[in-house]
């Protein structure tokens, strides 16, 4: 694991408004923690609410190599990241909405089809959340499962195969091995958690510039703005051959306007402002979690909630880690490591990130134009990347939370 490196701390640019009290604070936090990581299921909110009302986890997974976690978080030199994974569980209650995924030889086995690694940087407090595709081909390390016994290292497998050969510490493993990052905290929750996470929230809005039909997930939707919940949300956020070239990485853009969309959401208070939703939201998602030791302790957890209370929307980015197609399979893709090393080297750095990649009709998302001054998450419109922002390599597929992005979809019958 690479050794983060102390910084100096500078003073944020972004003005304090008068604070909040307590409760409101915490439930801020616990919004923008789930619009990084809804997509995959994952709900610390549930995991921090519902532990500081007295409801606890079981089932705390110990990640390989976890340092003690520090009374203050701030001593995490560089700042902290958690890695949100969502796993294919073919859950009794779900099953007969997965298809040809829940029956026969599919269901063998549990993938971890969504991995996103967030990264809050030291202040100015930055959010930077990284998806990786599933069928990115890498080594995956040895790793020691729940029960004690170890899966062997293999030289290239696909990335989604990590969670069953070794549960939710290999996929930590494995994200570590590839970035260099090292990884604090670890959630994962199966995507049946999804539907009924997002019914207790009243569905998101998320915008189609065009139509989207995939007969494989169901999924049938007009142009225009829609607000999904339930099953349609979780088809929304499957749909692969619904959107872009029909390939993961479209699939990736598309559940980052979703992200992105529900930031929005929370942050401005329709969500957040509504104690007894938040709480509901909570108690539906723990049933559904599995977090690491790391996260068993609640104070641990209001930390993250107000280390991240103020984020601002241009500076909460969503990145697709950069790829190239397999030189063994064009059906998986390999790291670009020199795209990917600058891309970690600005986010370590603290760098405002300038997304320069131009989307194409391959691509899940297209960018709209902004009508109107988009307000951050502190209350202040939205400025423009600074002369000081780095500008990605433009192999590197994102955008932030203050752009509006459409799917671009397409009919597959």
């Amino acid at each position: 694991m690479s050794e983060k490196i102390r910084r100096r701390r500078t003073v944020a640019r972004h003005g304090q408004l008068r604070s909040p009290g307590p409760i409101n604070q915490l439930l801020k936090i616990i919004g923008i923690a789930l619009a990084v990581v809804l997509v995959s299921g994952v709900s610390v909110s549930a995991f921090v609410v519902s532990d500081l009302y007295g409801t606890a986890t079981a089932d705390a997974v110990e990640l390989e190599g976890q340092k003690p976690v520090p009374p203050d978080i701030s001593e995490y030199e560089g700042g902290f990241d958690m890695l949100l994974v969502g796993t294919d569980t073919c859950e009794e209650a779900y099953a007969q909405l997965f298809g040809d995924r829940c029956t026969g030889d599919d269901a063998a086995g549990n993938l971890n089809d969504v991995n996103i690694l967030v990264h809050v940087s030291e202040e100015p407090r930055r959010i930077t959340a990284v998806s990786f595709p599933r069928d990115l081909m890498l080594p995956i390390p040895e790793c020691t499962r729940e029960d004690g016994s170890v899966a062997s290292a293999m030289s290239k497998q696909p990335l989604n195969g990590a969670y069953t050969d070794g549960g939710l510490n290999c996929v930590a493993k494995t994200i570590t091995e590839i970035t260099g990052q090292d990884i604090e905290f670890a959630a994962s929750v199966t995507f049946g958690g999804v539907i009924e996470i997002t019914n207790s929230i009243g569905g998101v809005d998320v915008c189609l510039a065009t139509p989207i039909k995939d007969r494989f997930t169901g999924l049938d939707m007009a142009a225009g703005t829609h607000t999904v919940e339930g099953l349609q949300a979780l088809q929304f956020l499957r749909t692969r051959h619904g959107v872009g070239d029909g390939s993961d990485l479209g699939r990736i853009g598309n559940q980052q306007q979703y992200m992105s969309s529900l930031s929005r959401k929370l942050i401005s208070g329709e969500v957040l402002g509504n104690v007894p939703v938040m709480l509901r939201l909570a108690n539906t998602a723990l049933s559904n979690l599995e977090a690491s030791t790391s996260l068993t302790n609640p104070m641990t957890i209001v930390q993250i909630a107000l280390a991240v209370k103020d984020v601002p929307f241009e500076d909460i980015v969503f990145l697709q880690y950069p790829t190239f197609t397999d030189s063994d399979d064009p059906n998986k893709v390999a790291a670009n490591t020199e795209a990917a090393q600058a891309m970690w080297d600005a986010i370590n750095a603290n760098q405002q990130l300038q997304v320069t990649y131009q989307n194409t009709e391959n691509d899940g998302v297209v960018v709209q134009e902004p009508t109107a001054p988009v307000e951050s998450g502190t209350g202040t419109e939205t400025p423009a990347p600074t002369d000081t922002a780095v500008a990605l390599p433009d192999s590197i597929k994102g955008n932030s939370a203050a752009q509006q992005t459409c799917s671009n979809g397409n009919v597959r019958e």
